[in-house]
């Protein structure tokens, strides 16, 4: 049982919190707003194409190419169709294309009735992922119209590939981007406020008159980090609302593991929130140490990108990455149904991050306020 003096010192410490109207707002409105924008937003989907061709009126190949190109929805026309007085390299380089078909001499048509097709494809490769999308469609469309049309497609290999998506068959970005965004405001509602309240504590001097309360110093840590716990756990079933009804994010494991989960990486971020406050004199300083931790959590969490593109060398950022481990158990419960050793391993990681930072963070207290 909770005893008396630390019930109370929650209850003074989350009515403080939620006594103003905007803080509501902040902590219950905003997640879901921003859990929409970003849900709709975010997407690693490449997309909206400008793509530019050069070609005349009888080269009918090039024409097929390039508006089955634009009718799949993948590209929208940089230039129309037959515009070819423009330079291809200045048009990628004016940043008025993304991407130039350039035929060879003579035209497309004609260099298939020789036996040879030099075909150009200048690409904008500023962003990698982009360019590399943009040269797999290209070669599926021209593939697919050299055997539709010309009846010139390669010979079809010995060995054909049955390929079989799972957990996410129709490739819907929401399934894998709304498990990060859930992750990033589950961070930004526990950590960042729980290390600016407590430092707004030290800043307004009222931390002093708190230890020389008759209260223990456990009490004093507890009093002020449980609250934003029990913060975070109510944003929970608030983002999942969004996820299943507005973006159709299954949750095919176990809501107990996922609920578990939750509060394992809640009570972590909320621990290393405290942690940073006893470094930070004010509450500015306080904000900056927030930033400085969740930019680089961010980048290495699988997010953005895959963990596995980093280099090996700097996989161990990943492990201590409490994002990481968090996002992983998302994924795997929502979309996968929930592996047991997966779930054990994570959360286990996520307990041990707890523990050491409270500790951590305890310790500097002691320090810093005997």
């Amino acid at each position: 049982m909770i005893n008396r003096t630390l019930a109370a010192f929650i209850k003074k410490e989350l009515l403080q919190a939620l006594r103003d109207p905007r803080m509501k707002f902040i902590l219950f409105v905003a997640p879901i707003v921003q859990m929409t924008l970003f849900g709709v937003a975010l997407s690693n989907e490449v997309k909206n194409i400008r793509l530019a061709a050069r070609f005349d009126a009888k080269d009918m190949v090039m024409r097929q190419v390039y508006d089955r190109a634009i009718q799949g929805g993948w590209f929208v026309p940089a230039r129309a169709a037959g515009a070819g007085t423009d330079d291809p390299f200045e048009l990628i380089r004016s940043n008025r294309a993304d991407a130039v078909l350039v035929p060879p001499p003579g035209g497309f048509t004609r260099a298939l009735g020789r036996g040879g097709a030099p075909l150009q494809l200048l690409i904008d490769a500023t962003d990698v992922n982009q360019a590399q999308a943009v040269e797999a469609y290209l070669r599926a469309i021209i593939q697919d119209v050299l055997k539709d049309d010309a009846g010139l497609a390669p010979p079809a290999p010995t060995i054909r590939l049955d390929v079989r998506v799972l957990f996410n068959p129709s490739l819907n970005t929401s399934l894998f981007m709304v498990p990060g965004v859930m992750t990033m405001l589950m961070v930004l509602t526990t950590l960042v406020l729980t290390q600016i309240a407590i430092v707004r504590e030290k800043e307004l001097g009222t931390f002093e008159m708190l230890i020389s309360a008759p209260v223990s110093k456990a009490e004093v840590i507890f009093g002020k980090t449980l609250p934003y716990v029990i913060i975070g756990m109510a944003n929970l079933p608030l983002l999942l609302l969004v996820a299943v009804f507005v973006f159709h994010v299954p949750i095919r494991g176990s809501l107990a593991a996922l609920v578990l989960a939750t509060l394992v990486f809640v009570c972590t971020t909320v621990a290393m929130g405290t942690l940073i406050s006893t470094f930070c004199a004010n509450q500015q300083q306080a904000s900056m140490g927030g930033f400085l931790f969740i930019f680089p959590a961010i980048m290495f969490s699988g997010i953005i990108f895959p963990i596995e593109n980093m280099p090996a060398s700097l996989h161990w950022l990943s492990f201590i990455d409490p994002l990481a481990h968090y996002l992983t158990l998302l994924r795997n419960i929502m979309l996968k149904g929930g592996d047991a050793r997966t779930l054990a391993w994570h959360i286990g990681v996520l307990a041990v991050l707890a523990i050491a930072s409270g500790v951590a963070s305890f310790r500097r207290f002691h320090t810093t306020l005997s």
